[in-house]
């Protein structure tokens, strides 16, 4: 019997309503790069437990690493009794069928040494050397992963998953501007991350930043290309699909489910059973099967994602989108979760050359800095663009430019996205959720040189 069904039976010998016991286990190996040289490996093993008890409708909870499970519910239940009732809450999950996900969990990382990790590591900093280039810097994380929930109501659930996760930056001196390139990798299969683009993606930005034009201030059409998009879905687009964010009209889009919020071809999912997809899972972090859904579809505001908490305090069924999220990758113990996406993507059908040959003057942005919302009710927000930008004209790239700051708005981009390319990819912003994003163009788009 594992400590989280020890939980659970002395949770019943207390007399608890309702009890959920999380229970994450990790191996992390980390490899930091510093001044184009390995600088640190270091290996973690994590286990911590997490609990939520639900009694006379007040949620409590607690989290340790000593694994006793006595004194956890124990210090939930002395903290239950100063906390206010939610009358709304009705009760944790029961057990249901899952599907049989495909690519999410590798035997050859489990066997891995930090040695084996390191070479990884060092392919990728070979591959980003260049006599152009200053100076390397990066990180490559492998996460070993097992997770087991149980609750009360009979409901018990375990997983089993393998994160690889690489990035380098680059920079150079030379020329009339300091520049900077960044390549980056994620993968749930080690057969499926490739150390030696991480570090060629990174070298070919950089390079072809060198001796920057300066851009004219406008508003023009602007292509973004994976790593850009990838950031505007973590940081813009995201919360404006939660249930929560939109019932208390913090999202642009409040009160505009069924209604078109953007062009006719344009679709936003949700992919949990997406093979080596970065948030794949079959159960989110409550238990709760998992689906495919659209937030958008052909244009239209389809539905918003949601955790058990934030579902029955607005009357609507959770969608199975419950999120403890780990760090650097995967799940945690955390005892209260939030709802996230699982795997937020856009997906399109034309070739990225194509909509570069098709644009006849612009920006290529390939990375974003500094992405937040300004006015996040209205939908308005601001990036910046620093390095890894070219010049567009007449269906070509011209020449790099120096960093430019856009600031615009999320209803008025999405009516302005003319073309997607089809050539998604994991994407793994920093200190967010994780992305599937292609090359997408925007046009009306206002740019300011910096």
């Amino acid at each position: 019997m594992s400590v989280c069904n020890d939980v659970i039976s002395y949770a019943r010998k207390a007399n608890v309503d309702e009890c959920e016991s999380i229970l994450c286990s990790k191996r992390i190996i980390t490899v930091r790069i510093t001044d184009s040289e390995i600088a640190e490996i270091k290996e973690n093993h994590e286990k911590s437990l997490g609990i939520r008890i639900i009694h006379k409708k007040r949620i409590s909870c607690a989290q340790t690493t000593t694994l006793e499970p006595g004194k956890i519910i124990d210090s939930a239940l002395k903290s239950a009794k100063n906390i206010t009732e939610r009358k709304f809450w009705k009760a944790l999950p029961s057990d249901s069928a899952c599907v049989t996900l495909e690519k999410v969990n590798d035997p050859k990382l489990w066997k891995m040494t930090a040695v084996d990790i390191s070479d990884i590591a060092q392919e990728m900093i070979s591959s980003a050397q260049n006599q152009k280039i200053t100076n390397i810097s990066g990180s490559l994380n492998v996460v070993c992963e097992e997770f087991e929930i149980v609750n009360t109501n009979g409901l018990q659930r375990s997983d089993v998953a393998t994160y690889v996760s690489g990035i380098i930056n680059t920079d150079s001196d030379i020329g009339s501007f300091p520049v900077s390139g960044i390549g980056q990798a994620s993968s749930r299969m080690l057969s499926d991350f490739h150390p030696e683009n991480v570090g060629a993606d990174a070298s070919e930005m950089c390079v072809h930043s060198i001796n920057p034009q300066t851009a004219n201030s406008e508003i023009t059409s602007i292509i973004f290309d994976p790593l850009a998009v990838g950031e505007l879905l973590a940081f813009v687009f995201a919360s404006n699909f939660s249930l929560k964010t939109y019932s208390e009209n913090r999202s642009c889009f409040s009160e505009k489910i069924g209604r078109s919020i953007a062009g006719e071809r344009f679709d936003l999912s949700d992919d949990p059973h997406m093979p080596n997809g970065l948030g794949s899972k079959s159960f989110d972090d409550e238990g709760i099967p998992t689906k495919p859904t659209h937030y958008i579809r052909n244009g239209v505001f389809e539905r918003t994602y949601s955790d058990l908490y934030s579902a029955y305090k607005e009357g609507e069924i959770p969608s199975g989108n419950a999120s403890r999220l780990g760090s650097p990758l995967g799940r945690s113990s955390d005892p209260i979760p939030v709802s996230a996406p699982h795997n937020l993507t856009i997906r399109g059908s034309t070739k990225r050359e194509d909509i570069i040959k098709d644009t006849k003057n612009g920006l290529l942005v390939s990375r974003l800095w500094y992405t937040y919302p300004v006015n996040p009710i209205k939908g308005d927000f601001s990036c910046t663009a620093r390095s890894g930008i070219w010049i567009i004209s007449e269906g070509q790239i011209k020449a790099p430019a120096k960093p430019v700051r856009i600031i615009h708005n999320l209803p008025r981009l999405l009516r302005q996205v003319s073309a997607v390319a089809n050539n998604e990819r994991a994407v793994l912003p920093w200190a967010s959720i994780p992305v599937t994003a292609p090359t997408i163009r925007c046009d009306g788009v206002t740019i300011s040189p910096i």
